[in-house]
């Protein structure tokens, strides 16, 4: 079955060359137009399934085109209008001559994809290139280095059985790379399952994760309830060391028995744990079992801290924006430039978890069409706990003096700590004459005898 072919008319090169990637990345063919002129050459030359156009082009605009494609009967393929200029009025005149949908710029890869797929539904073109789809709406947002190096390592992993440990500070998104992995592979289409950690009581935690047999009567437990699947097990660090202790013989004997069943039960599910960022602490303090974590961990993946890929900030805004619009009917609104530079510079101690709250409050909360930075410096303002690592705490809040006293705080208290304590090699760790360093301590509440003795 041959894929279908879109056609994108857009007189702005950038915007046709990323709608080609995009699409052509899924699998369907492109052609693209720079104008309407072009746009009716493609149309007289090929067949196609759908039609993306902007409205806001030189000469002809995309409403003129679409107005005359309609009239001369020659609309014989859903259309798609897109505009970074849209109002209520060129959508429902759009509508009227036979749009499809309306989309607005700048593009959500998400939306976009979504919309191009229920497009070509509503003509009954689906292909595998619409059952392609669901990867990608599924994948981690952000265009960054680290996003895209993380991304391919997702779909090498997806291609293998071995269990995964994802570790991550909470808020990170590991559950969301455990989608895309599912998403990715010859499991897709078997259930994915997701286990809380936390929810695990020690009264009943066998019949919970092996199930039950009571006569004829038979309860799946959650490694069953995952069949052929994959089974996501939250926070692995949640688990009492009693039910890491029967996760453990499951996953090395490979089958299970359910209470008060006598047959064995083939373990057919790939399991994926996420885990804290710091679980070597955790394997230390004894909370961790190194036998579990080794068995889980035969692929790893350390999914990093929103700070890490600061720069994927304003992405994740619209595209968070477009979600929770399309999904709860929050009003759409718009990020400011200031507004965009001031989230892209703050520490985000709570990670994409924490974005994506904040972007709902403002949709929920603001009036106008944009966002201002002094709507985020509102929500943002008493964020950050004091007692939080330095690389989590909102500098920029604060007076500059302020400020400075926090760096210099945690700064010597790190250092302090590596030098175990000891002053007089912290003085030529930093390069800070010792006398001076004493009273720079004394006045920060630094209590350097605390951490150790002096040499």
């Amino acid at each position: 079955m041959t894929n279908p072919h879109v056609l994108v008319v857009d007189d702005e090169a950038d915007i046709r060359a990323l709608i080609q990637d995009i699409l052509s990345d899924e699998g369907y063919g492109v052609t693209v137009a720079g104008n309407a002129e072009e746009a009716r050459v493609e149309r007289t030359a090929t067949k196609f399934d759908l039609v993306l156009l902007d409205i806001w082009m030189p000469g002809t605009d995309g409403i003129t085109l679409l107005r005359e494609w309609s009239e001369s009967g020659d609309l014989n393929c859903p259309v798609v209008i897109m505009s970074g200029h849209g109002t209520v009025d060129t959508a429902v005149e759009a509508t009227r001559l036979g749009a499809f949908d309306f989309v607005e710029k700048p593009l959500s890869l998400a939306k976009l994809l979504r919309t191009v797929e229920a497009a070509l539904e509503s003509a009954g073109k689906q292909s595998r290139a619409a059952r392609n789809l669901l990867p990608s709406l599924l994948a981690p947002v952000g265009r960054s280095q680290l996003m895209q190096a993380l991304r391919e390592r997702v779909q090498q992993y997806a291609r293998h059985e071995g269990s995964v440990l994802l570790s991550g500070e909470p808020g990170t998104g590991r559950g969301a790379f455990a989608r895309y992995m599912h998403a990715l592979s010859r499991r897709a289409d078997e259930p994915l399952t997701s286990l809380t950690a936390a929810s695990i009581t020690d009264s009943n935690l066998e019949v919970q994760l092996l199930g039950r047999e009571q006569g004829s009567e038979v309860t799946a437990g959650f490694v069953e309830r995952a069949g052929n699947g994959t089974l996501v097990i939250d926070e692995l660090s949640d688990l009492s060391d009693a039910a890491q202790k029967v996760l453990l013989g499951v996953i090395e004997d490979g089958r299970f028995t359910r209470v008060g069943g006598n047959t064995p039960v083939a373990l057919k599910a790939r399991v994926v744990a996420t885990v804290s960022g710091d679980y070597e602490s955790l394997l230390d303090a004894g909370k961790l079992r190194r036998d579990l974590v080794s068995n889980l961990s035969v692929l790893s993946l350390r999914v990093p801290p929103l700070r890490d890929y600061s720069e994927d900030v304003p992405e994740l805004l619209t595209y968070y924006v477009d979600k929770l619009v399309d999904a709860e009917g929050l009003t759409f609104r718009r990020f400011s430039v200031a507004a965009q530079n001031r989230l892209r510079n703050y520490p985000w101690p709570d990670n994409v978890r924490e974005l994506k709250n904040l972007v709902r409050r403002l949709l929920l909360t603001g009036s106008s069409d944009d966002i201002a930075l002094d709507e985020v410096e509102a929500e943002i303002s008493a964020a950050t706990p004091v007692d939080e690592p330095l690389v989590k705490q909102d500098l920029l809040s604060l007076p500059l003096r302020e400020a400075r006293e926090h760096f210099e705080r945690s700064y010597l208290q790190q250092q302090l700590v590596l030098c175990d304590g000891k002053v007089g090699q912290l003085a030529k760790r930093v390069g800070m004459e010792r006398t001076h360093l004493y009273r720079k301590l004394r006045s920060l509440g630094v209590d350097f005898k605390s951490v150790g003795s002096d040499d």
